[in-house]
């Protein structure tokens, strides 16, 4: 009988550093929020299954934000706004919450909730511009309600069961009481102080190894040498200065492994590089710094093995790099699985879900050479997918363990376990420059907002090591940072700023509403570096990077259109002013791999508006009989159409107390190479220079495969027959 196949998952836990270096506060909520969904649920669903072994990896800047919130150190504008009163509210308190406490999955975690869906609705459908104009129908009642329920939500599956008064809460549904409230919150707290504690308990039992990742969870190899970023974009826009600082990877690296240490009590033995982010280089300070092993993207491996010369490489084998006269282990990501979990499996059903999962490492299995080291290496984000999954994973993750501990064909290991099993391992003598996305640092570099913040990063690094030498010595962690002074501030805020999610937001590639928070701490950390040395803060630096415009919006809609709905493309001018999307870009805090969409086009004349969906390849090959385009639109409603080659007209459906009516309204359509909608306006009701919002995804068997965008719908500019004078030239 052969080897069973070694099975290793790990969950990559990671939040930026939210608290704002001027004011000392926080400025968004979602290591709070995370920490009592999501931090405290994968834990506790793993301590409950006998026999599986997974990794956890922290990123150190977020181990300092649960402490901060679990000591009651840490306050954010929600957390303020949520323990409020409301009737000693005022007027601006209230829009908040109203703003922003439907900040939450719709599908997943509103509609289950009656009462949440009624407070959903009274507030405008979600629409954010809307809130001022929906205050007076607020009662305190209603505000009390809605603060209760958006915390709530946001309480895992996993914790509700270990804490019997967020079952007590839920169950009540809505006329919550300040005592109430105030059990939520103290339950939270209670919580939030258990998380650390039972990680480290299940690093003693052997159920999880503890790794971490570099400080404030930057991009290594662009610290190593920016112009590490043209081998996999050699066409690339980088920018104008140079940033070339291996000391400061060397730092970010130390620094988190000291944090570690100070929490956990041990050293972490491996560590994921921030994004799955490697080179030659990053790879070498880390195993100077002792870890042990590090991890990537199969196709970093694949680009390695075509830059060394070499025959093609598994991924499911651990690798050798001996950089110098260390090693480091490599372990290279199944993209599919892990993507699987990540952005598929949340609208299916979890018992087939599981049952896909485990017949892809069947394949596996048979596919690959028995081989006492093989390991399948499976690693995602342990924490944005679980709001699209049906009661935040619980029953999939759980059936999953409990599946895997139970074959005999598959074995759970942590990546330390699968070393140890396997102690000869092939040797890479040069690792691809790339992260886990398309191998690449494109998200982070390359676009003019990104280069001008990298622009003003070195800026203030070379103002700071000008003034005060003893900046470079702490940021290469030569020196040890004295808590007071300005050298040990100014240091910390560019490493800080040196972290990957502002430039995650910066660009196209990705939007959020909260884009401008992102922004302003990026920015603040560079101000800050200024003031902790007594240096004049440069002008620019009060001008905000991010621009308004939505992730992936190419143009807005310049004339009205009429086109022929025969899922063909008939001349250049048919869709050519109709307002663009280009699919993939939109994205969130979460990135697929890959995607079957590829553009989306609207624009409407008197009578109607048309969409357009392009794929990667013709979609009368790519879609499979039986597929379904459901197209969801938005206006003080939300209307569904769905949409199958099999037909060329259907009626269109409106959402009612939960539940899809037809509305009487015929739409037609067509796929073909493309697929064409014509839907009525009369049908929807656009406001007159108003907002749509749409999104589609697609169903096969009746699962959904993708959706577009993943997030946050996509804004729509209508602006009825009034477009041909805002576009009118003489």
């Amino acid at each position: 009988m052969s080897e069973p196949l070694r099975l290793a998952f790990m969950w990559h836990m990671h939040q930026p550093m939210y608290r704002d270096p001027l004011s000392g506060k926080y400025a968004l909520p979602w290591t709070y929020l995370h920490a009592v969904k999501d931090y405290f649920d994968m834990a506790a669903i793993v301590d409950e299954v006998p026999g599986i072994k997974v990794v956890f990896n922290f990123v150190p800047s977020l181990l300092e934000q649960i402490l901060d919130y679990a000591s009651g150190r840490a306050k954010d504008p929600f957390l303020i706004r949520g323990a409020m009163a409301p009737a000693d509210m005022s007027e601006e308190d209230r829009l908040f919450v109203i703003r922003n406490f439907f900040s939450a999955n719709r599908q997943r975690i509103i509609e289950p909730s009656r009462r949440y869906l009624q407070l959903l609705n009274l507030a405008g459908d979600g629409d954010a511009s809307r809130a001022a104009g929906r205050l007076n129908n607020f009662s305190d009642q209603d505000i009390l309600d809605l603060q209760v329920l958006f915390f709530l939500a946001w309480t895992g599956e996993a914790g509700r069961r270990r804490f019997p008064e967020f079952r007590e809460l839920v169950l009540k549904g809505g006329n919550y009481t300040e005592s109430d409230k105030n059990l939520l919150f103290s339950t939270q707290a209670r919580l939030l102080g258990e998380i650390i504690p039972l990680y480290r308990r299940l690093h003693d039992q052997g159920k999880a190894e503890l790794s971490g990742s570099p400080y404030f969870h930057p991009i290594l190899p662009l610290l190593c040498d920016m112009k590490s970023a043209l081998v996999a974009m050699p066409g690339a826009s980088l920018p104008a200065a140079r940033f070339r600082h291996p000391g400061d990877a060397r730092g970010q690296i130390v620094r988190g492994i000291s944090l570690f240490r100070d929490i956990f009590g041990f050293a972490p033995a491996g560590m994921w590089p921030s994004e799955g982010s490697v080179s030659d280089e990053a790879l070498g300070i880390m195993a100077e710094c002792g870890l042990r092993w590090s991890a990537g993207d199969e196709e970093v491996l694949y680009n390695s093995v075509s830059e060394n010369g070499l025959v093609e490489k598994s991924p499911y084998l651990p690798y050798s790099f001996r950089p110098g006269g260390e090693e480091i282990a490599l372990f290279f990501r199944d993209r599919k699985l892990s993507d699987r979990i990540g952005f598929t499996y949340s609208q299916w059903d979890h018992v087939r879900a599981v049952e896909d999962f485990m017949d892809m490492l069947t394949a596996i299995r048979e596919k690959v050479e028995p081989s006492a080291a093989r390991t399948v290496s499976v690693i995602l984000d342990g924490e944005n997918a679980w709001e699209y999954y049906r009661n935040n994973g619980y029953d999939f993750l759980k059936l999953l363990y409990e599946t895997i501990s139970s074959s005999p064909e598959i074995e759970p290991v942590t990546f330390s376990e699968a070393l140890e099993k396997a102690p000869e391992r092939e040797t890479l003598t040069h690792v691809h420059p790339g992260s886990w996305i398309n191998a690449s640092y494109g998200i982070w570099v390359g676009q003019p907002e990104d280069n001008l913040a990298w622009e003003l990063l070195a800026k203030a690094r070379e103002a700071a090591v000008r003034k005060c030498p003893e900046v470079e010595k702490i940021l290469s962690a030569e020196a040890e940072p004295k808590t007071v002074d300005g050298a040990a501030k100014a240091a910390r805020s560019i490493q800080a700023a040196e972290g990957s999610d502002w430039f995650w937001w910066f660009g196209d590639d990705h939007f959020s509403p909260h884009c401008g928070h992102f922004d302003n701490l990026f920015r603040n950390n560079l101000i800050s570096v200024y003031r902790a040395l007594g240096l004049d803060v440069p002008p620019e630096l009060f001008a905000p990077i991010k621009k308004e415009t939505p992730a992936g919006l190419v143009r807005e809609p310049a004339a009205m259109i009429t086109p022929v709905i025969n899922g063909m493309v008939d001349g250049y001018f048919e869709w050519l002013s109709a307002g663009l999307y280009d699919l993939s870009k939109l994205s969130s805090a979460m990135h697929p791999a890959e995607s079957l969409m590829h553009r989306f086009f609207y624009g409407f004349n008197r009578q109607a508006i048309f969409f357009r969906f392009d794929g990667k390849s013709p979609l009368d090959k790519t879609l499979r009989r039986g597929d379904m385009i459901n197209l969801h639109i938005i206006t003080g409603r939300e209307y569904s159409l769905p949409i199958s080659a099999e037909a060329e007209n259907g009626p269109l459906y409106v959402r009612e107390n939960g539940n899809w009516k037809e509305t009487g309204c015929l739409c037609r359509w067509k796929i073909a190479r493309i697929c064409e909608v014509q839907v009525p306006l009369d049908g929807i009701n656009p406001e007159k220079a108003g907002k749509i919002f749409a999104y589609f995804t697609l169903v096969r068997k009746q699962e959904e495969i993708g959706r577009w965008p993943i997030d946050a719908p996509m804004i729509l500019k209508y602006l009825g027959p009034d477009l041909e004078l805002e576009n009118w030239i003489i």
